[in-house]
């Protein structure tokens, strides 16, 4: 049987109901070291911030780089924060909130009572789902088919009434946001919950043989330059495949296709993950999928991952940048130089080396207001980094990317706004590169899925450590594909069709 996990943000969160071994506040789950041959694992989420970078949503993500089941997951946050997206996708709402309030007039939930009260039908609603589970008979049905698509543990829902009922609200609450009788039916739907399978969404219909490939064409660094491009439509020709490029505005467009390939830069605030979600919900076959960008978007994840599953790294460590101790403590671990790093960043944007105390102060100020987390490392120095392009669990090319002269990074940003430098490069077939390189980035890959990803590796004195996992690694002509030419290209859009065949 798998253990149970509850956590939130402080146990006197807890002080209205039963205590429980099973309980745990966030900074004692943060402490909890991942084990290789852990025993299954439910976690329930109920940190009260679950916005992006927040104590709940680092739960979440923790808990899934330890691969323990969690509600709400990483995906769901990130749902709820574009709710629009699913409030057209769910059966039934329409109707069954207007049979709803035509029997029951403004009758809701305790306080939460629906506006326009008297003769009139409302035309809000406001009420709160528990586990999936309703106060409301009527309305238990439309609230489970909720939780099947967006589960959490409690759920404030808000409809409002125009040509048609419309959900244009999702909030998720705490347990300490409840009033007495709401604490009474979270009880008992926590209760009823820890019993049960979790299920998975329902699948949705797919189509086959056309694929959109998303670009930015006025993108500074983008995974792909134009002449790259032109050759994985001419793949797609080679096998038949329509492969055809759209933009940001292509944005309801997406239905028509079987396949989405992201070919800009991703990020989770960003319209990129938003297409990934929409291709994902309507069926289509993503890469990167949604759970790829998000585990690959946050080093946080990827640290705790790397450690989970046995991938060398160089040293690191997760820190609170506002903990008075946290100086003091990379100066014991890790000594200097040092190397510290916001979860999102990309492009070597958002890294700092620091060499002393003075600049350590300073970096950590910066970044406290950036994220709740920050990932600290030793200092690994390499003229190059390897970067193992990876489709699928199978390595397909291999670079060296070699660092910006005069700088410890392959990219030197400049504040004037001057475009970035970077190093030079060698290409070689994958056979050529060292058999502890290529078993590191299929090894780091595993945990995060089984889409297209570059993989940065450093070797040298002996020694091989990953440093990221990137989810839409560059494929530039002249540079990825020196050694395998117009082959690259092929053997991308041949794993689409793969997939589209295999639905």
């Amino acid at each position: 049987m798998a253990q149970l996990i509850l956590v939130v943000d402080d146990v006197s969160a807890w002080a209205p109901y039963f205590p429980s071994e099973n309980l745990l506040d966030f900074e004692s789950y943060l402490k909890q070291a991942p084990l290789k041959n852990a025993p299954r694992t439910r976690v329930i989420n109920l940190c009260k911030n679950n916005k992006y970078l927040s104590n709940g949503y680092y739960c979440s993500l923790l808990a899934e780089a330890r691969d323990q089941t969690v509600i709400p997951s990483v995906a769901t946050l990130n749902n709820l924060r574009n709710s629009a997206l699913f409030a057209f996708g769910f059966d039934g709402v329409s109707e069954a909130l207007s049979a709803f309030t035509a029997e029951n007039g403004s009758k809701s939930e305790g306080k939460n009572k629906g506006e326009g009260e008297g003769k009139d039908e409302p035309k809000k609603l406001k009420f709160k789902s528990y586990f999936g589970r309703s106060p409301l008979p009527e309305l238990e049905a439309l609230c489970r088919e909720l939780f099947e698509r967006l589960p959490c543990p409690v759920l404030e829902l808000t409809f409002k009434k125009r040509s048609r009922w419309e959900l244009t609200g999702l909030a998720t609450l705490s347990p300490r946001e409840l009033s007495g009788e709401e604490e009474d039916r979270f009880a008992e739907a926590l209760e009823a919950y820890s019993r049960i399978m979790w299920r998975k969404p329902k699948s949705v219909k797919r189509y086959r043989y056309d694929l959109a490939m998303l670009v930015n064409p006025d993108e500074a660094l983008p995974p792909s330059d134009a002449k790259a491009l032109a050759r994985f439509v001419k793949a797609g020709e080679r096998l038949d495949v329509n492969v055809e490029l759209i933009t940001r505005k292509d944005y309801q467009r997406l239905a028509e296709y079987d396949g989405l390939f992201i070919r800009e830069t991703t990020a989770i605030d960003h319209h990129t993950f938003r297409f990934a979600q929409k291709a994902e919900h309507e069926g289509l076959v993503v890469m990167d999928s949604p759970t790829s960008i998000l585990r690959c978007a946050n080093k946080v994840f990827l640290a705790e991952s790397f450690t989970k599953h046995g991938v060398p790294i160089p040293k690191t460590l997760m820190v609170n940048p506002k903990n008075k101790e946290t100086p003091a403590l990379l100066e014991q671990e890790l000594g200097y130089p040092l190397v510290l790093k916001i979860p999102d960043g990309a492009f070597s944007r958002g890294i700092y080396k620091v060499a002393d105390r003075a600049a350590l102060i300073d970096t950590l100020a910066i970044l406290r207001n950036a994220s709740a987390l920050v990932l600290a490392q030793e200092f690994f120095f390499t003229e190059f980094d390897w970067r193992i392009g990876v489709l699928n669990h199978q390595a397909i090319f291999a670079c060296k990317y070699f660092m910006v002269k005069g700088h410890w990074q392959i990219y030197r940003h400049h504040d004037s706004g001057k475009e970035a430098d970077s190093g030079g490069f060698v290409t070689l077939p994958t056979y050529e590169a060292p058999k502890a390189v290529l078993n590191a980035a299929l090894k780091a890959v595993k945990p995060i899925g089984d889409g297209l990803y570059g993989v940065d590796i450093k070797e040298g004195n002996g020694r091989v450590a990953v440093i990221e996992v990137n989810d839409n690694p560059n494929i530039d002509h002249g540079v990825e594909d020196v050694f395998l030419k117009d082959k690259l290209y092929d053997i991308v859009i041949a794993d689409f069709v793969r997939r589209f065949e295999a639905r």
